[in-house]
């Protein structure tokens, strides 16, 4: 055996490369770093107008306290960047690719979402928005859940999320005119 060959690959029982290893746990770290990344920036963006803002709108009874967004979107971070290094793992297969770019897309529609809503204090364009991110998420929990069902139950909770503040946004926006 070759030195580079380091261990048996659990799901294939071949022999692994070990900087296919190193490699997996690299694009691992790459998911959780832009999942946090995209976590941190969105609250840096959303920061100012939650203080001044967001506050002055007219809002729905049923919308949740402030203080339940920031830990609620750290927790829901947290699955999507497990769920997404679930898919990595299963990266020999074809479909892998197209569920990482959906996640990607759905990762981008995020962002934008606290811009447009935050950042430019605009429901229309967050409503706009959340009709791309609702589709991302959906088509990407899908697309988890063909790769590996544990992948796609973890964004479960963030596509709920996602139905509940499309209707919000909506709600807000319909209250604002």
């Amino acid at each position: 055996m070759s030195a580079s060959i380091c261990a048996p690959c659990r799901h294939h029982h071949h022999w692994v490369p070990c900087h296919r290893r190193a490699a997996t746990w690299a694009g691992v770290g790459v998911i959780a770093l832009t999942c946090l990344a995209v976590n941190v920036v969105s609250g840096l963006v959303a920061a100012g107008a939650i203080e001044s803002w967001y506050p002055s709108l007219a809002k729905p009874a049923w919308t949740p306290a402030e203080w339940v967004f920031g830990p609620l979107w750290t927790a829901l971070y947290v699955a999507m960047a497990l769920a997404a290094g679930v898919v990595w793992f299963a990266r020999d297969r074809e479909d892998v690719c197209g569920a990482l770019g959906l996640f990607g897309i759905l990762l981008a529609a995020n962002l934008a979402w606290n811009v447009f809503f935050f950042g430019l204090h605009s429901p229309l364009l967050g409503v706009l928005d959340m009709t791309v991110l609702w589709t991302a998420v959906a088509l990407t929990t899908v697309e988890f859940f063909r790769v590996s069902k544990p992948a796609g139950l973890l964004l479960v909770p963030y596509w709920l999320w996602i139905s509940y503040a499309a209707v919000l946004n909506a709600d807000i926006l319909l209250m604002s005119r």
